[in-house]
């Protein structure tokens, strides 16, 4: 019987990550020549394609994403496995915090897989906005905090690990994108996305109001999708069934770039802290080299 290499199936994971066998040579610390070498070898083994290329980047064929979904698990169990036979029972307390649209996305795989191979780490969660999240870290009330990049100011340390787009969107069922002058679901004042999207439609002329306001991405969910007001969101935020991205030919602007940081406090040196900052870049970044933060953010 012919065996998956374990090896192999991080570099796989690594290439549908990062888009291109050169990202992926820099996450994995191989050549790129050995990436190619691994991915002949995988294919070879499954008898299948797995990438195509479209424009510059490798997508992923529909045997492709087949064998994803069993890539990530037989890795996810290898780390576990070794986790449990190699490394030191940490055990102790941390403080984590995110903005809830990212506690929903993310939270919920990175501390159920971190609980499995850390079962002696208690985990205590807060949502809150970047901002006040930011604040705590300052305050030494969390240890660790995923917060949008722009967010943050002064002296902090961490990771940016994470950049993806930030979309106008609107319901499925409803016009409101279509009204003369633009409803907006926004967060309070100090939001760099809120007056990146208001810069955006001062700069074409388009007129806007401020129809609902929350620090909640749930609240902001609910009047989007009633038809109350147009939204910004980053890609992962988004449910293709419930939300439809606005595009410029419909009339609305490029939005930059959402930046995704992972910050901490003093006690990082910790052994169980530092753990848990390790796994949430490892799991969710989608840059081939993360990049360290130290000093002013």
């Amino acid at each position: 019987m012919l065996l998956l290499d374990t090896d192999q199936l991080v570099t796989f994971i690594a290439i549908d990550e990062t888009g291109s066998h050169a990202n992926a040579a820099a996450k994995v610390n191989k050549s790129q020549s050995a990436i190619s070498m691994q991915m002949k070898r995988l294919e070879d083994t499954v008898g299948k394609t797995l990438f195509q290329r479209v424009g510059r980047t490798n997508q992923l064929t529909p045997e492709g994403e087949h064998l994803l979904g069993f890539a990530r698990r037989i890795v996810a169990l290898n780390e576990q496995a070794m986790a449990a036979l190699t490394k030191p029972d940490l055990e102790g307390r941390i403080r984590i915090g995110a903005p809830d649209d990212y506690a929903e996305q993310f939270l919920p795989v990175i501390l159920s897989h971190f609980s499995q191979t850390h079962p002696r780490v208690e985990v205590e969660v807060v949502c809150e906005t970047s901002s006040g999240l930011w604040h705590r870290i300052k305050n030494d009330k969390l240890d660790l905090a995923i917060v949008n990049k722009d967010f943050v100011k002064g002296d902090v340390e961490g990771q940016l690990f994470r950049i993806e787009p930030l979309h106008w969107v609107t319901s499925m069922g409803h016009l409101a994108h279509e009204e003369a002058v633009l409803p907006l679901a926004v967060v309070p004042d100090g939001c760099t996305w809120r007056q990146a999207a208001e810069d955006a439609l001062d700069a074409i002329g388009r007129p806007y109001r401020t129809a609902y306001m929350s620090a909640s991405t749930l609240g902001m969910n609910v009047a989007i999708q009633a038809g109350l007001a147009v939204g910004i969101m980053p890609q992962s935020a988004i449910c293709p069934g419930d939300l439809r991205i606005l595009t410029e030919e419909e009339g609305f602007p490029p939005l930059p770039q959402a930046k995704i940081a992972l910050i901490h406090g003093k006690k990082i040196k910790s052994p169980h802290i530092k753990a848990m900052a390790d796994h949430i870049v490892t799991r969710l970044t989608n840059l081939a080299m993360p990049k360290v933060l130290c000093g002013t953010i």
